[in-house]
This record gives structure tokens, C-alpha cells and sequence, in this order.
């Protein structure tokens, strides 16, 4: 029974997500101007939990795959799209958010030969699994420099500075055993190398 109900949870959560995200087949941008419609001045009792379900979005993609004329073979559409993964899962983009997976090739195109090269160029059509924060949303981060200015993180690809002034200011600058921290007045919080923290 127990196991019935948590199944029956998980796909709950599922489907939550998979009706956040836009179905249009139009372009990106059409694709970001329906999503605003779902974030309004007047939907204000969304949950933290619906929001980060809204900042997902499932988008048509174009990217340029360059190989060398050493690849060229009966594995070649195979090593396009290997290249297509290496290249774009894990990157980010200013306009078009973190990209986390892809989930369809609809297109490889013909190659351009690069002239006096000899490499090809190949346009490729995808579709991927993206991830746009909006201003003020709450990520987790991992704290990669600690110094008296401030710390620097990194969430996913990007890298983020957090100012002393964000930072609480029961929390002071101090160096122990050699190891830069922020620490709380009563020692109940420390903000050091490789911790995790949520920042906006």
C-alpha cells in the first residue's frame, strides 16, 4: 500500500511538471512570450515548489557541429550526435537559460564543406530541456572562493558573486587555520570553500 502511494506521488509530481511546460511548436521566443502567461502580476499564491516547476522549459534548438575529415565514415551521423551531447548538455546561454539535456534530433542537415579547411559543417535541429532562472529565484550554489570582499559560487556552468553586504550581517570575515570563512557571532554558521548554499 505504502508503495502503491508513493508511486502514485512521484507521478503526480510528473505530470505537474509536464503541464508547466509550454506545448507551442512555434519559435523560442514564442515559446518564452506564452510562458509569460503563466507568471502574471495577478497569480500571486504560487508555491516555491509550482515555481521552480516553471522555470523548466522544453525548447526547438538550432547548434553547428564542425568535423574533421578523419570522422567522416559509416559512423558519422552517430558522431554528430555524440558531438551535438558533448557540446551543448551542460552549457548556458544568456537567452536561452541552462541547458540540461536533450531529448530529440529532429534534423542533421547536409555539410558545408569549410573552404581550405577541410572540415564540415553540419546544421543540426534539436529539441532540449532547459532551465531559465528568473530574477530573484532561489538556486543552490557551491562556494568556490571565500575572500573579505564577498564569495564566489558556482551553479551548474554559471558562476555567481554574492557581495559581504548580501551576505547576513551577523556573519564576519575571519581566517582560521588558514582557512578563509564567514562565520556567525555564535559559530552556529560558517560559509566556507566547497559549502552548498541558496542564494537569489
Amino acid at each position: 500500500m505504502h508503495r502503491r502511494r508513493s508511486e502514485k506521488t512521484s507521478l503526480t509530481i510528473l505530470l505537474k511538471i509536464c503541464l508547466s511546460l509550454s506545448h507551442g511548436q512555434a519559435s523560442v521566443e514564442r515559446s518564452f512570450s506564452e510562458n509569460k502567461l503563466v507568471i502574471t502580476d495577478h497569480r500571486t499564491r504560487l508555491s516555491d515548489e509550482t515555481l521552480r516547476g516553471l522555470m523548466f522549459y522544453h525548447l526547438a534548438l538550432d547548434h553547428e557541429i564542425l568535423l574533421h575529415p578523419r570522422y567522416f565514415g559509416p559512423d558519422l551521423l552517430n558522431t554528430v550526435k555524440q558531438k551535438l551531447f558533448s557540446e551543448v548538455e551542460g552549457t548556458c546561454s544568456g537567452k536561452f537559460g541552462f541547458i540540461i539535456a536533450v531529448t530529440t534530433i529532429d534534423k542533421i542537415g547536409a555539410g558545408h564543406i569549410q573552404p581550405s579547411r577541410g572540415f564540415v559543417l553540419y546544421p543540426v535541429q534539436y529539441r532540449a530541456i532547459v532551465f531559465r532562472p528568473f530574477k530573484g529565484e532561489v538556486v543552490e550554489a557551491v562556494v568556490k572562493q571565500v575572500n573579505k570582499i564577498g564569495i564566489f559560487t558556482e551553479v551548474g556552468p554559471m558562476s555567481c558573486f554574492v557581495s559581504k553586504h548580501s551576505i547576513p550581517s551577523d556573519m564576519s570575515f575571519c581566517i582560521d587555520d588558514s582557512q578563509p570563512r564567514y562565520k556567525a557571532k555564535d559559530e552556529t554558521a560558517v560559509i566556507e570553500q566547497d559549502n552548498s548554499i541558496r542564494e537569489p
